[in-house]
């Protein structure tokens, strides 16, 4: 069960704040029933995959211009493990948190798209999103429910070229656009950080984090597991995302 004291002195430093930002990883879409280990989206372990490569080599952007059969069959099982499951309570309350605050920005690891479909709009897919496909020799682009009726690797109806999901595969840059809104979040100040689901493994996840915490604004973190940036944050609670943001939720609106 959560400890409330740090959930309680988390909620007081929400009432307060003004402009938060709250970074999500696999362990946010844990209680949809993805995993929340390594791979695009957290869902491969250590080791080589079926087809004698490790999951970093199937999924690198090398893999997608030699061989994108084989990197569309890993993206599609990533695809498979995300269909039909739903946004869960966690989400929901964070998209139901922000309209009470001037700016309530959401960056997530996460390529699900689940953080889109409850309804948080301030929101930036630094890894991109499994949904939105794009063609690599024209501007054409769409967005899919699954990957069922496509062909692997599917063309594009326009060009015929290949298409390939709007994702950051290993080996490759992150989206400029992206990681430019998250530097004019940053820029342009934040009172409140709150890390879900993460180890902050990735540098540009972390500094967030460490830059508020070194200025010594809130900082928290919910995860049942050590990250990162454990040592750093304020409020550390250890709980389940949709577990603790559900219960956070009823503080604020308790006003306890």
């Amino acid at each position: 069960m959560t400890e409330y004291a740090p959930l309680r002195a988390l909620a007081a430093d929400l009432r307060r704040a003004r402009r938060v930002l709250v970074i999500t990883g696999a362990g946010m879409s844990a209680d949809s029933g993805l995993p929340t280990y390594r791979g695009v989206g957290g869902l491969y372990d250590s080791g080589p995959t079926g087809d004698g490569v490790t999951i970093e080599d199937a999924l690198s952007g090398e893999m997608m211009r030699l061989r994108p059969e084989l990197c569309w069959k890993y993206l599609g099982e990533i695809e498979r493990a995300c269909r039909g499951r739903e946004p869960n309570a966690g989400h929901r309350v964070l998209a139901e948190l922000a309209p009470a605050y001037e700016q309530f920005t959401v960056l997530t690891q996460n390529v699900d798209g689940f953080h889109r479909r409850a309804g948080s709009a301030d929101l930036i897919e630094i890894h991109g999103n499994l949904h939105r496909l794009q063609c690599g020799f024209c501007p054409y682009e769409t967005e899919v429910d699954d990957y069922a009726a496509l062909g692997i690797p599917p063309a594009c109806p326009r060009c015929a070229g290949m298409m390939r999901p709007r994702v950051v595969l290993f080996g490759e840059a992150l989206p400029r656009a992206e990681l430019e809104r998250l530097w004019a979040v940053i820029e342009d100040g934040v009172d409140l950080v709150l890390s879900i689901g993460t180890t902050s493994v990735f540098p540009y996840i972390a500094q967030p984090v460490i830059a508020a915490a070194r200025r010594g604004l809130p900082t928290a973190e919910i995860n049942p597991g050590g990250s990162e940036v454990s040592h750093l944050v304020r409020h550390r609670i250890r709980e389940r995302a949709a577990t603790a943001l559900q219960q956070l939720r009823g503080l604020l609106r308790a006003g306890a």
